[in-house]
């Protein structure tokens, strides 16, 4: 059975409902996903979203962390909370005959999270901690220095864990008023899948979001990316090689039609492995890197193309100057018959893995809806994919030589 989307309306609020019937394992798997209510939408509050999940993550006031949690092992009941650019997310999985003490313990958390201030402490000193331990990954380092010249001025130039002094200064009605803005009935979506039927399914879940207010959808945004290149030169004495991260702007937005000529364009260019050509140029001809890879991002909020290798530190200025060469010949070459055949198959090949779980079966599902594509989309792309001719794919690259403005982040000694 395919997954469906259905809506439930709650408090006058119709809320989307993306389910799919799955008995061969007697399970359930349960998301509560509020949208536009990640790190993108936490203001001048730097890992506000992401601290404000870890808190939700500490038990209820009554229970306790450590209650909580006993409470969840006891049942073999799986509750966590994340945060991610975009999205805020509440996930359930349960045996199918302890969902609803799952349910329970979801709404006593949503009644009455543990928001004190000795829980904000802690949290804020793990948090410090694991933005410590970050500065000593070049990879990590080098990452984030891109995203804050790409996206200067914007909330994504923070990283997503924020900083030191960004969580320093977040104060416990900080993540109150977060938790009270986003959680609301006008931005959730319910995910939810496994050994139940939809009947059952949509009356249990509309008791659990009844806990919820109705709230305001939170605000549509979308970032563009730096369109004249910048680099930045990080030194740092204790590193033994470069980190080169290099990025640039790419002219779509989600939903475009065409994303599936890039799709293919840019798993030929640097996401498909060795048989890429940033792969084949940088490593294998001319051994300057162990990998080399770059893919494309599309997102509501921003579009960005971007890479990474690292290198000797002395190889780093021909390690640069190789990625420049391969990006350009790229676009003014366009790839090879060959190129997309193997590409094609590869694609259409490995499509059973994508869809062989229940949760990789709504996944796909949700994406279909959050990119406001109609569903089964994903099964018509292969198709297209499948039919791209060289002409198209060629004359689609060619259009989009923005991705030669590159900008660089780079670790060195």
């Amino acid at each position: 059975m395919a997954s469906t989307l259905e809506f439930i309306e709650v408090k006058g609020v119709k809320v989307p409902f993306i389910f799919e019937q799955d008995t061969r394992l007697p399970i359930v798997s349960m998301q509560v996903i509020f949208t536009g209510s990640g790190s993108i939408d936490e203001g001048s509050n730097g890992g506000l979203a992401r601290l404000s999940a870890k808190m939700m993550n500490e038990g209820t006031l009554k229970r306790g962390a450590v209650g909580f949690a006993d409470a969840l092992d006891a049942r073999a009941i799986q509750l966590s909370t994340n945060a991610g650019s975009e999205t805020f997310m509440m996930e359930l999985g349960t045996l199918r005959d302890e969902f609803d003490t799952g349910l329970s313990l979801m709404s006593e958390l949503l009644r009455s999270p543990n928001l004190t201030k000795e829980t904000l402490s802690k949290v804020k000193t793990i948090t410090m901690s694991d933005i410590a331990r970050k500065e000593a990954d070049f990879d990590t380092v080098a990452s984030d220095e891109l995203k804050s010249i790409l996206f200067e001025g914007t909330p994504l130039a923070t990283p997503n864990i924020g900083t030191k002094v960004s969580i320093e200064a977040i104060k416990l009605k900080n993540v109150e008023s977060f938790l009270a803005d986003k959680m609301v009935l006008s931005n959730a979506l319910i995910v939810i899948g496994g050994d139940l039927n939809i009947t059952e399914a949509k009356s249990k879940v509309s008791q659990l979001l009844s806990l919820l207010k109705s709230g305001k959808p939170s605000a549509a945004r979308h970032y563009e990316t730096r369109k004249a290149p910048k680099e930045s030169i990080l030194k740092r004495p204790n590193t033994q090689q470069t980190y080169l991260y290099f990025g640039s702007p790419f002219a779509m937005k989600e939903g475009d039609p065409e994303f599936y000529k890039a799709r293919v364009a840019m798993f030929i260019l640097g996401s498909s492995g060795f048989g890429s050509r940033l792969m084949e140029e940088i490593r294998v001809k001319r051994g300057l890197a162990y990998s080399a890879y770059s893919r494309l991002s599309v997102a509501k909020t921003h579009t960005y193309f971007t890479g990474y290798l690292q290198t000797k530190l002395e190889s780093g200025d021909e390690a640069k100057k190789s990625v420049i060469e391969v990006i350009e010949a790229f676009v003014k070459e366009g790839v090879t018959q060959s190129e997309l055949d193997q590409a094609r198959k590869f694609l259409l090949g490995s499509e059973p893995l994508r869809v062989e779980t229940l949760s990789q079966r709504l996944g796909r599902t949700f994406s279909e809806y959050y990119q406001g594509r109609e569903l089964g989309y994903s099964t018509a792309e292969l198709e297209m994919i499948r039919h791209l001719s060289l002409d198209d794919l060629n004359e689609f690259i060619k259009r989009h030589n923005e991705i030669t403005h590159l900008s660089y982040a780079i670790v060195t000694k």
